[in-house]
């Protein structure tokens, strides 16, 4: 994140040195009854490879015993605390009732930060059955450093296992005694700032632990005398026919053994089998390849593409192969892969621009976050991913924090783009960044940051989802770790593009990133994105929004005390918590300001809820309309855009399209609008009306409407084009241009747009609350986070609006664990007055919102007379049993709750 800021820095380093020296509250009681400790059995099978099941840990302060007892197999844990398979230190205390809940309130200053300035131990058991067996441990994900002991013996040290991606294979074959065994990790406290490591920066209040621990699995692998290592296809398919694709298979066979063996590696894809006798001498590594002129099945006709979501589909291929000594099985390895082809040149303007399969495309993603502690929730991951593709996004941009495996298997599944890639603000670019957080770099610290690079490209370059690693974020890396990652992606057969940063800035060997880094990160009108300049919709912006998201009325009330939700609405100038540790994003002023400079000083908290989700819904659909409108421009078009951010990882009030909870809001509907598949759309720079078609087929015989209202319902202006014809792949066509004044239009109008297919069927259908006095933008006093506004549009006249009701009928079937609910909405006022932006909650029988919920449409606007019918799916078990409703509520509609049942 583009984050220039001694201020900030300078805040976030105060932050990280307020120390507390006082025991932590609830600590372990050396005489209470623990549960059993976590005992994983490892079978003998070659090519097994069984991850730990768990760790008992504690604090090297209350340890007094010598390492060799502590990792002994029957060392008494008493008092010590459980953790799951990948944990850190603090969430394995949350998880042990420790601490009350970090994300509500200001519970997180409670947790004191000097019980994490020491070592943890983690200790596990395992039991094998055989010792014959070659026996290794297999991790990475550990932070921010470790010694290590297996069976008394310390196997590895700091110096050794060091950088939360390094990955790590010790074998330990000679230690392995049958039955009990005992692996142990000492682990060093984190500081993002002087390790290679993950860090925070202004997303959030950083955890008190840093997120010391291991957040990866710790795996126990089995084999023979010869291991099968580093397996992984590179496909090479034909663009732009996609008739034929070739695939290259490579892994290295290792004699682990003290005498020569011949190995015969053998292996599958499909239905075509190859194999080959290997050679080794003792303690020797050789890299088997199988490519097409020796294995005719391994160059395909028809191969089956993967394709991004709403491109195609994403069919995945499996590799199988087995090593076998003297006929016996040694080894297996298996990688699932798809097939396609990424490139991303520069175009004539220095923007990168993305093809998949030969054909562009926008990129329209958001910023990822993972939990703040790290807590691996497959489920959780696998609903916000969904979310990402009902929004209508194609992209997750994971800077730092790089998820573990399951992550980007779902991507594969899903069709979703990733962009993964080193973060700013901390070590990783210390020794580029100037005076910005981040110690600058060791002679230690390069072959970390290589073997960091090296494990990633393995571990990744196989997934059809990963389309680039960003090898920088706010800088670009200097000539001589540039070279490092470079020779590490290219030792990995690396096949897709390496950028230089994600911001403007440029590294010897690749030359330019084609990004930009320009912000806004905090509040902007609408009007801004549909500038062709700085943030404005041209190019490729790798991280921007308009910054606070201010949540919905349910999560506040989950997230802070009544005290902090008056304070909310009524002190603009007020340090949030549950902003940023940022002196810059600490408060919501810029946000609050525009909010009563545009609708007028919020009367409650409700008010001000109400008011932000119709600021935020309109802000977010002009950054995606903008970019989509201009993707295809013959001069400075876009070519990406990444919402900064998708999600947070706690709490938040800024950045995010959907909450900590899955709630849905105004950011949330209006990205889903502007990311239609055939949509209409209003220009906030020139009063066009146009057409954006998002699919691949184009488009013919639609019709357009567009209407102006006053605020109380009364037309003054209606237009009609039929006829209109769009061409696909994110091509747009201008239908109409709005008159630049109309008679009798009060200063605060609605502008109701409607496209229709040939059948007359509406197919696209889209609501804006203007102004004839527009945001004026103080371009020249642009700062790097955004742009002064000197005077606001008046939308005040929204208040005028008469209250409508809006009815609802709807029911609910179930099948296969999934309710899915239809609710048809019908504006019942006997008026002319529309009920302009009516939401539809899923509650339960206590009014609780049964989340995640996805929803067709949402937040829709209708004219009296009017009905439009809504459906919407959620997890049965969600409900907890009880009989579904909906809650109806608007900006000028009562609230009130209906059965669904």
């Amino acid at each position: 994140m583009n984050r220039q800021r001694l201020a900030t820095a300078t805040a976030i380093l105060g932050l990280l040195g307020s120390l507390t020296t006082s025991a932590w509250a609830g600590g372990p009681d050396p005489g209470r009854q623990d549960p059993p400790a976590p005992v994983t059995r490892v079978p003998a099978a070659p090519g097994t490879a069984t991850a730990l099941s768990g760790y008992a840990i504690r604090s090297t302060a209350e340890v007094s015993d010598p390492a060799s007892a502590v990792s002994s197999p029957g060392y008494p844990a008493t008092g010590w605390h459980r953790a799951g398979p990948r944990s850190t230190v603090l969430a394995a205390l949350l998880a042990d009732g420790v601490y009350a809940d970090p994300f509500h309130s200001t519970n997180q200053q409670k947790i004191p930060k000097a019980d994490f300035r020491v070592p943890w131990w983690y200790r596990s058991d395992f039991t094998v059955a055989d010792t014959s067996a070659r026996t290794y441990l297999d991790f990475s994900g550990v932070i921010s450093a470790a010694d290590v002991y297996v069976d008394g013996k310390r196997v590895a040290t700091t110096k050794d296992v060091t950088g939360a991606y390094t990955h790590h294979e010790l074998d330990v074959t000679s230690l392995v005694r049958r039955g009990t065994n005992t692996v142990a990790f000492r682990i060093r406290p984190n500081d993002p700032v002087k390790n290679l490591t993950m860090g925070w920066i202004d997303w959030l209040q950083p955890p008190p632990d840093e997120n010391m621990g291991i957040v990866r699995d710790v795996v126990v692998r089995r084999g023979g005398p010869v291991a099968l290592r580093d397996a992984h296809v590179v496909t090479k398919l034909d663009v732009p026919s996609l008739a034929s694709a070739d695939l290259t298979v490579k892994a290295r066979a290792r004699n682990d053994s003290g005498v020569p063996v011949t190995a015969t590696v053998s292996g599958s894809i499909g239905p075509t089998t190859f194999s080959r006798p290997v050679p080794l001498a003792a303690h020797e590594t050789r890299t088997v390849t199988f490519t097409p002129t020796d294995v005719p099945g391994l160059h395909l006709t028809s191969p089956k593409v993967w394709w991004p979501a709403g491109m195609g589909g994403q069919p995945l291929y499996d590799l199988h192969l087995t090593a076998s000594v003297s006929g016996a099985p040694s080894d297996t390895a298996h990688e699932t892969f798809g097939i396609r082809d990424v490139k991303a040149p520069l175009n004539s303007d220095g923007a990168r621009q993305y093809r998949v399969n030969g054909r562009a495309l926008l990129i329209k993603g958001g910023g990822w976050s993972p939990d703040e502690f790290l807590r691996w929730d497959r489920r959780y991951v696998e609903d916000r991913l969904r979310y990402a593709l009902d929004l209508g996004l194609n992209t997750i941009r994971l800077e730092g924090h790089l998820e573990p495996d399951e992550f980007f298997d779902l991507a594969d599944r899903y069709g979703i783009l990733t962009l993964p890639g080193w973060e700013c603000c901390d070590k990783w670019e210390g020794q580029v960044n100037g005076d910005e957080p981040g110690d600058t770099w060791t002679a230690a610290d390069y072959p970390v940051a290589k073997a960091s690079m090296a494990a990633e490209a393995v571990r990744l370059r196989d997934h059809p989802s990963v389309v680039s690693f960003l090898i920088g974020s706010d800088f670009a890396p200097d000539a001589t770790i540039e070279k490092n990652y470079l020779d590490a992606l290219k030792a990995a057969d690396w096949n897709t593009p390496v950028v230089a940063a994600a911001s403007d800035n440029a590294s010897p060997q690749l030359g330019s990133s084609g990004m930009k880094m320009t912000g806004p990160y905090d509040w902007i009108p609408p009007g801004y994105w549909y500038a062709k300049r700085e943030g404005g919709a041209t190019g490729f912006n790798s991280e921007t929004s308009a910054g606070p998201d201010i949540p919905t009325l349910d999560t506040l009330r989950r997230m802070m005390t009544p005290a902090e939700l008056d304070t909310l609405w009524k002190d603009p100038s007020a340090r949030q918590y549950h902003r940023s540790p940022s002196s810059t994003f600490g408060t919501l002023k810029l946000y609050d300001d525009a909010l009563a400079g545009r609708y007028g000083a919020p009367t409650g908290l409700t008010d001000y809820v109400r008011k932000a989700q119709l600021a935020q819904y309109e802000n977010v659909r002009a950054q995606f309309e903008a970019y989509g409108r201009n993707a295809t421009d013959a001069a400075k078009p876009s070519t990406g855009v990444v919402y900064w951010m998708f999600n947070s990882g706690w709490t938040s009030l800024h950045w995010q399209l959907t909450d900590r909870y899955l709630d849905q809001g105004g950011a949330y509907f209006g990205a889903k609008k502007a990311n239609e598949p055939l949509h209409v759309q209003y220009s906030y720079d020139d009063r066009s009306v146009v057409v954006v078609d998002n699919r691949h087929t184009a488009a013919s015989g639609l019709t357009v409407r567009a209407a102006l209202f006053n605020p109380d319902g009364s037309q003054r202006y209606g237009k009609t084009v039929t006829g209109v014809t769009v061409k696909g792949d994110g091509a747009h066509t201008r239908a109409l241009t709005l008159p630049s004044s109309v008679s009798g239009l009060a200063t605060t109008y609605l502008l109701r747009l409607t496209l229709t297919d040939g059948s007359g069927k509406e197919v696209s259908r889209n609501v804006y609350w203007l102004s004839t006095r527009t945001d004026t933008l103080d371009w020249a006093h642009t700062d790097w986070y955004y742009t002064p506004t000197t005077s606001y549009a008046d939308l005040k006249g929204l208040a005028s609006m008469a209250r409508v009701p809006v009815s609802a009928t709807a029911s609910t079937v179930t099948s296969h664990g999934t309710s899915t609910t239809t609710v048809t909405l019908r504006n019942t006022g006997s008026g002319s007055t529309p009920s302009l932006l009516t939401d539809v909650h899923l509650v339960d029988a206590k009014g609780r919102p049964v989340l995640p919920e996805r929803w067709s449409d949402n937040e829709v606007s209708l004219w009296p007379g009017e009905s439009v019918r809504l459906t919407a799916h959620c997890r049965t078990a969600d409900l907890h049993g009880s009989a579904p409703r909906l809650r109806i509520s608007g900006w000028n509609t009562p609230e009130h709750t209906v059965p669904a049942t």
